[in-house]
């Protein structure tokens, strides 16, 4: 129903980073990561340019690369991002890697709150929140920015590992809910970086106990 998309980084340089980009603009969509893979898998991939030696391990692979991107992009229209953001130790030394993403595009709606302020989320009557994302961060310099000083907004790589769970375990499955978008609750990842919150989530129906019956 909803195509998968894959988007690859070749290793980039410290001067020059490659910067691949994930979106669901033109689908009115957001984000959820399917599989990710930081390494090598195959010889062709970001190959050009470089000696036999460098390529020919084909598996090479870094540990919980799809959860950081997980935590990164699920939700969000947009997600910018380098092989950096995975690269927590050198799985293969000596073999040049790549990042490769498969993500899909899901419709949802998006709220943001930014920090000190509340969440609202509500669906039609009969209907009950499913939460597909939520980050409590900041992944740009413009979201929540009015009046602000640069150095509160600078940091764009700022994201809690701990929202997402928060958000849905109290949203998930009731009709309405709202969230305090402030440190006590999502917890302060970035000390001095002025965040917000940003949830994706859909509206389900909820169907009646004994509907279906009482066995699945």
């Amino acid at each position: 129903l909803f195509p998968q998309r894959k988007v690859v980084t070749c290793d980039g340089t410290v001067t020059f980073p490659s910067f691949p980009f994930s979106g669901c603009v033109t689908d009115h969509g957001v984000i959820r990561v399917q599989g990710a893979l930081y390494g090598r898998t195959d010889r062709e991939t970001c190959s050009e340019g470089r000696p036999a030696r460098q390529v020919a391990n084909t598996r090479c692979s870094q540990r919980g690369a799809v959860d950081v991107l997980k935590r990164r992009c699920d939700g969000k229209k947009v997600c910018e991002f380098n092989s950096d953001v995975v690269r927590t130790s050198d799985p293969c030394r000596g073999t040049y890697k790549y990042l490769e993403t498969n993500y899909t595009c899901f419709p949802a709606i998006r709220v943001i709150a930014c920090e000190g302020s509340v969440a609202h989320l509500f669906c039609a009557k009969g209907q009950v929140i499913f939460v597909y994302g939520a980050d409590y961060g900041r992944s740009d310099q413009t979201t929540c920015s009015y009046r602000r000083p640069a150095s509160q907004v600078q940091n764009v790589s700022c994201s809690s590992f701990t929202s997402n769970t928060v958000v849905a375990e109290r949203c998930n499955g009731k009709n309405n809910c709202t969230i305090s978008a402030t440190n006590s609750v999502l917890r302060d990842s970035c000390v001095g970086t002025y965040k917000y919150l940003e949830v994706a989530y859909i509206c389900e129906c909820k169907y009646p106990k004994g509907l279906f019956g009482n066995s699945l």
